[in-house]
């Protein structure tokens, strides 16, 4: 089954619109939700979009509401997001980041109480529109077990850095484990075998079945240097912006428990520095360096992604098919107007 972009963009939002989201919140979950299948990052898509039903349901994503910023400086905001939509409190938290940087260089805006955002690179992206270099990290919930140790009390937490470019996507988006934990999901969804490497059971074995990575703990990505970042992170975005670390983070995969993970948004504005131009033109001088080898830059292989996506659509999994049929016969939406079977 494939669905086209369009028809992703025009179903997403006549869910929300039918559970009563107001129009500019759902045009932001709309546009995080497709730019996350259009990468080619389904886990984070429309794959994780009951998800997101299920914790409306459950009352732990409101979606009615706004933003607090309870401490600001000329740099730096701290955001309560009140239990919005993750992608809306994030949106908001970038903007604000990028307002901050256009006038000092750089500005940080750490975020809490707020929900899962989707894929972390939107919201670098998001910077470079306006010039900046982006930056975006997540703590999540425990799946790491710290080194020697078998209990996870560490997040994948994820780490996206966007560079300005008008030639070039330029963009990194990774967690800091093996693989994320809405891949595992959805390698679950689909009952297929995890890669070897990437997971622990409970008991501490090497495992391939998803379940049983899921009870357990998902490995650090090379070994003790993906820990140390991840433990950094866990850090910034816990701690520093008065979220939940550790043990204590919940709810950005068990949709029954408020969300208590915290984010931390960064963009810098390299007119401040050397100028924008002459920032420019060196990383142009270093990417013809990379390409005249044959080298790829980070970003052209979502950037192939989504050219293909453009034109072929994207593939939906019959687990998922039924998962939002039954989301859309309650809301008396005919799903199969928008899939292709």
């Amino acid at each position: 089954m494939i669905i086209t972009e369009n028809n992703e963009k025009i179903l997403i939002k006549e869910i929300l619109k039918n559970l009563g989201v107001n129009e500019e919140d759902a045009n932001i979950v709309t546009q995080v939700v497709l730019d996350a299948d259009l990468k080619g990052f389904t886990s984070h898509g429309i794959g994780r979009f009951p998800q997101y039903i299920k914790t409306i349901d459950a009352n732990n994503i409101k979606i009615t509401g706004d933003i607090e910023i309870v401490r600001e400086t000329e740099s730096i905001a701290v955001i309560d997001g009140h239990s919005l939509f993750g992608q809306v409190v994030a949106y908001k938290a970038m903007e604000l980041a990028i307002q901050k940087a256009k006038k000092t260089g750089i500005g940080m805006v750490g975020v809490h109480n707020s929900n899962h955002f989707g894929v972390t690179g939107f919201y670098s992206d998001l910077a470079t529109k306006e010039n900046c270099i982006g930056l975006t990290f997540a703590n999540t919930e425990p799946a790491i077990a710290p080194l020697n140790a078998k209990k996870p009390v560490i997040g994948t937490n994820p780490i996206a850095i966007s560079i300005p470019n008008h030639k070039t996507f330029i963009a990194t988006d990774m967690a800091t484990s093996t693989t994320a934990r809405g891949k595992i999901l959805e390698w679950e969804r689909k009952g297929e075998e995890l890669p070897p490497n990437t997971a622990l059971d409970k008991d501490g074995n090497p495992t391939t079945d998803p379940s049983e990575a899921l009870d357990g703990s998902i490995l650090a990505f090379g070994s003790f240097k993906g820990y140390a970042l991840a433990f950094i992170i866990e850090l910034m975005c816990g701690p520093l912006v008065g979220a939940a670390c550790g043990s204590d983070v919940k709810g950005t995969a068990n949709y029954k428990e408020k969300c208590t993970k915290g984010d931390l948004f960064v963009a810098i504005d390299p007119d401040k520095f050397v100028g924008y131009d002459v920032f420019e033109v060196g990383i142009d001088k270093y990417i013809d360096e990379i390409r005249e080898d044959g080298g790829f830059v980070p970003g052209d292989i979502e950037d192939k992604r989504i050219a293909d996506h453009k034109e072929n659509g994207m593939p939906i999994d019959e687990t998922l098919y039924n998962q939002l049929k039954e989301i859309c016969d309650g809301l008396d939406i005919d799903i199969d107007k928008y899939i292709d079977q």
